[in-house]
């Protein structure tokens, strides 16, 4: 069985060749000058629609985690970890922790972006534990 991949659209297609580049890029409302992620159309936080991409710091912490120890496919190596992110600039992104003993993973520990090419035409966000 192959590994599953998100897909690009034109909504998310900066957001993809930003992480090409190895640049975490959020969606910022030139109304509110909020950032949000995942990509939309309006802004969640005021409807606005003027929205522009901006480098993120790639900085965080982990709010929550978990450890899988039993992937859903033989594609998967396990155990891995999954965590939610809160970004150093406001949204929350799920994404893998990587390159660390998933036992020492905590909540609250400070994390620095890094990137994974998943395919050929894949490069995918994922965190390293810092300090």
């Amino acid at each position: 069985m192959e590994r599953t991949f998100p897909t690009s659209s034109a909504l998310s297609d900066a957001y993809y060749a930003g992480c090409r580049e190895g640049k975490l890029l959020l969606q910022y409302c030139r109304d509110c000058q909020q950032p949000q992620f995942y990509p939309r159309i309006l802004c969640s936080h005021c409807g606005g629609r003027e929205l522009a991409w901006r480098e993120a710091s790639g900085k965080g912490h982990i709010a929550t985690f978990t450890v899988v120890r039993q992937p859903v496919s033989p594609a998967y190596e396990a155990p891995y970890v999954v965590a939610l992110i809160d970004l150093e600039e406001g949204p929350r992104m799920m994404s893998h922790i990587v390159n660390c003993d998933p036992e020492a993973v905590r909540v609250g520990q400070p994390v620095q972006v890094s990137f994974e090419n998943w395919s050929e035409t894949l490069t995918m966000p994922v965190f390293q534990l810092q300090g």
